[in-house]
C-alpha cells in the first residue's frame, strides 16, 4: 500500500516525502480531532469497576 502511495505521488524523491509528511499529517490531524473525539463516548475507559475480591 505504501509503495502504491509512493508511486502515484508526483514529483522528485523530495517532493515526495515532503507530501508523504503532508498526508501523515492530515491522517493524524483528522484521527485526532474527528475520529477519536467521535468514538470516546461509545468506548467503556470510565466504566470501571472495582471488586473486593471477596473476604474483607
Amino acid at each position: 500500500m505504501y509503495v502504491w502511495i509512493w508511486r502515484h505521488l508526483p514529483g522528485n524523491t523530495w517532493l515526495r516525502a515532503l507530501q508523504t509528511l503532508l498526508l501523515i499529517s492530515i491522517v493524524c490531524g483528522v484521527l485526532l480531532f474527528v475520529v477519536f473525539p467521535w468514538a470516546e463516548p461509545k468506548l467503556p475507559f470510565n466504566d470501571v469497576t472495582i471488586d473486593s475480591g471477596g473476604t474483607e
